[in-house]
Parts: structure tokens; sequence; C-alpha cells
């Protein structure tokens, strides 16, 4: 992932610098600053990203985009200065207005800290001025197709499939894939392994975690070249400051399966320049438990509503994690042509007979082994082993005095847990009592949208 930054003022030079300081993992090959028409760009990239100053001044742009899907761009016309964000928010993007009101911009919080307190994300599929904030493309339904299941198995494959390929396009004579033997990341791990010469898989977890003994039946089954990581409980504890310094939360739920993706991470950085995931078939397919309780009629709204929170929860992790070692991830499943094929496909062919995501093991079931085309959904803390390390620590460290007392937050948020009071206090270490979080994602509730109380917001707070 490459880094950028900015600021719409001429002269800010310093400033865009110490803030590319910040960023300096998101890309390592290269940096510059330029001016551009009363504004300072600022840009860190790596080889598969590269934006030297002349490119910059010919585009009047910086940007943090690769392939169709991901994009995030800070672009400079005859009006001033313009952000714009991908469709599903692959790419981050946050921006402000310095002490003297001019709009600075970020891929990271941490970077946008360095000139202004007042944060905001840019929406997905949004384009920002500085006077109007406009939804350029979003999320929605299209009709279904008027198909048998074979045929919308065999569509979604090949979508599936040239997504991969277009992802691997720079990458033929090796690159890497998280695995950690669900559906998802198998189901890309096996449209992958035929396209590139040499496929790197990396599974992490706690010794004994049902996802190593199932990624390890998957890359013996697929012949990738697999490795694992083996946590230790004080090594989940030792990385946690260092999650939670890239990931920027302390959202309980997606710091725990932060730690195991991030160590993952680490790994595939010694060996690949990128790694496929699997993020996006749980919204897209109807992945989780609780779907299955919903009424018919109320599925489409739900998988719309969670694959449209992907930006600030999962989609965050999966680029905090790569980015913070220097890798670039690229998620076949929320490319342009699968995710606009998925929203049509009837969601009776998703969830049926009560099995989760059942058109995508259609597609894929001559590729996978039997055990791994039935495995059920485990989140991702779960199947690695985390199990409840994090929280028994936080338990027995913090006492409920101390968490009557921290737990309600400035702007008016309240810590759900010990664990997360944990969390918080470490996020404070790094960045300080930020007052406004209203760009930081929350976890949904997995819960069926007629059992939340009428008061729920439809957004995150």
């Amino acid at each position: 992932m490459a880094g950028i930054a900015g600021i719409a003022q001429p002269g800010c030079t310093t400033q865009v610098e110490r803030m590319l300081d910040r960023l300096t993992h998101r890309g390592r090959a290269g940096r510059t600053v330029v001016e551009v028409q009363g504004t300072t760009l600022g840009v860190v990239w790596n080889a598969a990203q590269p934006a030297s100053p002349a490119e910059i001044l010919a585009r009047y742009a910086v940007y943090d985009a690769w392939d169709q899907s991901r994009s995030a761009t800070a672009r400079v016309t005859g009006r001033g200065l313009v952000l714009e964000r991908d469709r599903l928010g692959i790419a981050p993007l946050y921006y402000g207005r310095t002490s003297d009101g001019a709009l600075c911009f970020a891929s990271e919080v941490k970077a946008l800290l360095e000139v202004t307190r007042e944060i905001r994300e840019l929406p997905p599929g949004s384009r920002y001025d500085g006077r109007k904030l406009e939804l350029s493309h979003g999320l929605d339904y299209l009709p279904p197709p008027a198909q048998p299941p074979e045929a919308v198995a065999a569509e979604l494959r090949r979508r599936l499939t040239g997504a991969v390929e277009r992802a691997l396009a720079q990458f033929a004579d090796g690159a890497g894939a998280w695995l950690s033997g669900g559906l998802d990341s198998s189901a890309i791990v096996a449209v992958a392994r035929p396209r590139v010469r040499q496929l790197h898989t990396f599974a992490a977890g706690l010794f004994g975690a049902p996802d190593l003994e199932h990624a390890r039946l998957v890359a013996e089954h697929l012949q990738t070249v697999h490795h694992e990581v083996i946590v230790s409980p004080k090594e989940l504890f030792a990385a946690l400051s260092r999650v939670i310094y890239h990931l920027e939360s302390f959202d309980a739920l997606l710091v725990r399966s932060s730690i195991i993706n991030f160590l993952a991470a680490q790994q595939a950085a010694n060996y690949v320049p990128l790694v496929l995931s699997g993020e996006g078939g749980d919204e897209l397919f109807a992945g989780y438990d609780y779907l299955a309780g919903l009424p018919p009629d109320q599925l489409a709204a739900e998988l719309l509503d969670i694959t449209g929170r992907l930006h600030n929860t999962a989609l965050q992790r999966v680029d905090r994690c790569a980015a913070a070692h220097g890798l670039l991830a690229n998620v076949p499943f929320l490319e342009p042509t699968v995710v606009e094929y998925a929203l049509a496909i009837p969601t009776a062919y998703k969830l049926r007979d009560g099995v989760a995501k059942w058109i995508l093991r259609r597609a894929v079931e001559d590729l996978l082994p039997e055990p791994i085309l039935r495995r059920k959904k485990a989140k991702f803390w779960e199947g690695a082993g985390v199990g409840e390390h994090l929280a028994e620590h936080a338990e027995a460290t913090i006492t409920d005095a101390d968490f009557r007392r921290e737990r309600r937050l400035p702007n008016g948020w309240e810590i759900g847990s010990k664990e997360e009071l944990m969390y918080y206090r470490v996020f404070c270490q790094h960045f300080g009592r930020v007052e406004d979080l209203d760009w930081m994602g929350r976890t949904k509730c997995l819960r069926p949208l007629a059992t939340r109380p009428q008061s729920d917001s439809p957004r995150l707070p």
C-alpha cells in the first residue's frame, strides 16, 4: 500500500514530511513532497505503486491506487483540493482542518494527528472538495440472473478467477495468501494456485488452533509453500502495542482478530510482496451464523449493510496489518466485477437448507477437500485459538472500580468490557486522548435486525 498526505496550502513541506514520517511503513521504495498549485502533496510508495515527482506534477495528484477496486486519491483541480475514495473503502483516507483552517488529508489517522486533532473518515465511494461531500457511487442490488444455480456458480467462479488473475498479473513468479483454512481464504488459494509459479500460504494461531489444522490440509491439497506461525499467549501480549498502533482502533473484536493477522503478515513479508485475502466472502454470501435467524425478506438488506461496514473494521484490519510490514494486500471477493455479480445473486442461493455460502461452495466444490467445503464459519480469533486469553488477562489486571471510572469516554461512548478498556489504554498511550472518534469503526453487534432496538442507528457511531 502507498501512503499519501497533504495540506491545501503552499509552504507546508516540513509539516507534510512530518506526516510522511508516520507513514513510512506503507511505502518503502520511495518518498516525495511537491507543491502543486498552492497545495503541498506528499507520498510514500512501494515498487508496485510508483509515484515519481514528475508523475505527481503531471497528474496534479497523489494516490494509493492499485487495480480496479482500490483507490484513494487527492487531486488538485482548478477549484482546489479534491479527495476521492473507492466504493467499498478498501483504500483508507482521512481528512481534517489545520489550526488555520486548511484542508489536510492522510492515509492513516496517526499522520493527520501531526497537524490536527479534527479527524474525519472520507466515506467509501465519496468525493470531498473541502465544501461539499458527495456520494459518487455506492452499493446496491442488481436484478437477479434468470439462471439455475449451476450457471450462477459457474459465472461466480469465472468472475472470481478473473479477479485473482488481475491481482497476480505483476507477480507471476511468486505471491502469497493468508490462509485460515476457512472456505473464503481456501477458495482464493485454490483459484490462485495454478496461476502463479509459486504460491506461499501463511497461517497463524496458538498451538492446536483449528485454523492451523485446516490450513495445513488445504496447503497439502493444493501444494503451496506453506508457513505456520505458532503463537504463544506471551507473544500475543507482546504484539498488542504494535498492533493497536498500526490498527488505530481499540474495538475489542477487531483487535483480537488483528493480532493473529498482524503476525501472519509479519511472516509473509519475509517471502512475498503481495498477499491475497478472503475478506468479503462472509458479507457477500451470508457466512455468519446469525444470518440464518433472519426473516428471508430481511437477508438482502442485512448483507448490503454489513458489506458497507467493512471499510473501517475488517478491511481496516487487512490494510493496516499488511501495510505495517510493507506488503500489498488484495481482496478478490471485493473486486468490482465480483461484488456486482454477488449483489445480484438471489439470497436463496446464498443461504440454502441451513447451509451458509451455499452458492460459493458450489462454485469451488471441485477445488477443495470435502472437510473444507463443509467447514462452518469460525471468527478469525476463534479459529486461531486466541479464545479468551486476552479477556482473561484484562479481567485479572483491571479492577471493577477502574472499569466503572474509565468506561465512559469523552465523546459519550461506553467501553464494553475490561478487555476493550485494556486496548483503549494502549491506544491512548500512542495517540493521547482523542476526543473526536467519529472516524473509528466499531464491530457491529451480530444480531438480526428484527431483534435490535428501534433506536439503533443504521450507521456505526
